[in-house]
């Protein structure tokens, strides 16, 4: 794809994310999302392969399904109350609707099946914009509409999500898909907290966009396709594959590292409001994400290969790839734990 194709679809899918952040009116959000969708698609289907364009194909139906439904919530809510402005979305029924789209759209459970599928589809890069980016508009919309928004229906998908990105993704072994369900259980710890304390689910989102660009843009560096692949990654860089410990157990939400925070905000929140059952269950589905974060880090850093290389470097041209990207985000997707209280 030339470089100015790669301008073009970039600044379309920042623009689009733009309009639908700084939008009051429901028709300039959806203009927003629509951007955002038919930028990305060029993007997921450049490989010129059948996966790539199946993928490519899944990610538009499910968006221009949930872009619809946001559609037909946001007519439905200015039928009944005589304005289009987002923050007034009072209808019980279109509140529901649109949670339900705005969920299709993040890939929350029980509307997640099209992210794993998309991601392996899709190049390392281009699944680390659909992750971390793609995310924006849906939660910028998420909340500003969090006043009006059903609590029970977040908090179940919220639970369902966390222990759906645990449990299927115990059984992956490519990367990208490991990072799809990765990043369906974090939703879920999102979603969970966004009606009730949305300044922690803000920091939640941040701290998730930091944490998931490392690891992608290591899996880039190193690149890793696979578990295997992560296996032989130290004779690629030593250093890069130690970070990458790092980076997987802080996303696992281990102490003292940056992924333990909202973990720790939301649990403590959960408790205080009495959704103690909740809580318990957001723990416990942490637990089972940690499994497959520990064995990424574990076949990475602490076990060789069967099949290592005699030498010491594997064959390879020069490092052409840019590292400024991880250098910025990897000190913060570690270390940020002791500025807990200036965050919140």
């Amino acid at each position: 794809m030339s470089p100015t194709t790669t301008t073009i679809l970039m600044s379309s899918l920042a623009t689009g994310t733009i309009i639908t952040a700084s939008s009051y009116h429901w028709l300039m959000a959806w203009i927003g999302l629509e951007m955002n969708t038919l930028a990305i698609l060029p993007l997921v289907s450049k490989q010129h392969h059948p996966r790539a364009t199946e993928a490519a194909t899944k990610y538009f139906m499910t968006q221009a399904a949930a872009s619809a439904t946001i559609l037909f919530a946001s007519t439905m809510n200015a039928w009944q109350t005589g304005t289009w402005d987002i923050i007034n979305s009072t209808n019980t029924t279109a509140n529901t609707l649109l949670t339900m789209a705005l969920a299709m759209k993040l890939g929350l459970a029980p509307m997640h099946f099209w992210l794993p599928e998309v991601l392996q589809g899709s190049n390392m890069k281009t699944a680390m914009i659909i992750t971390t980016w793609q995310k924006l508009a849906p939660m910028a919309l998420i909340i500003q509409t969090h006043n009006n928004l059903s609590t029970t229906i977040l908090l179940t998908m919220g639970l369902v999500s966390s222990m759906t990105g645990g449990w299927a993704g115990l059984n992956q072994t490519q990367t990208r898909k490991i990072m799809a369900y990765s990043s369906i259980a974090h939703l879920g710890w999102m979603a969970t907290i966004v009606t009730i304390m949305p300044n922690i689910m803000l920091l939640n989102l941040v701290l998730y966009l930091l944490m998931t660009t490392s690891m992608f843009y290591t899996l880039v560096l190193l690149n890793s396709k696979n578990i295997n692949d992560m296996a032989t990654a130290w004779t690629t860089s030593p250093t890069t594959t130690s970070m990458t410990m790092l980076i997987l157990l802080s996303l696992g939400g281990l102490p003292p590292l940056t992924g333990f925070m909202p973990k720790w905000l939301i649990l403590e929140e959960l408790t205080t409001q009495n959704l103690t059952t909740a809580a318990t269950i957001m723990a416990m589905s942490a637990l089972l994400s940690l499994f497959f974060y520990l064995r990424l880090s574990y076949t990475s850093t602490i076990t060789l290969s069967p099949n290592t290389t005699t030498t010491k470097h594997k064959w390879r041209f020069k490092q052409t790839t840019n590292t400024l990207l991880l250098t910025t985000t990897l000190p913060m997707s570690i270390l940020m734990l002791p500025l807990t209280p200036m965050l919140l």
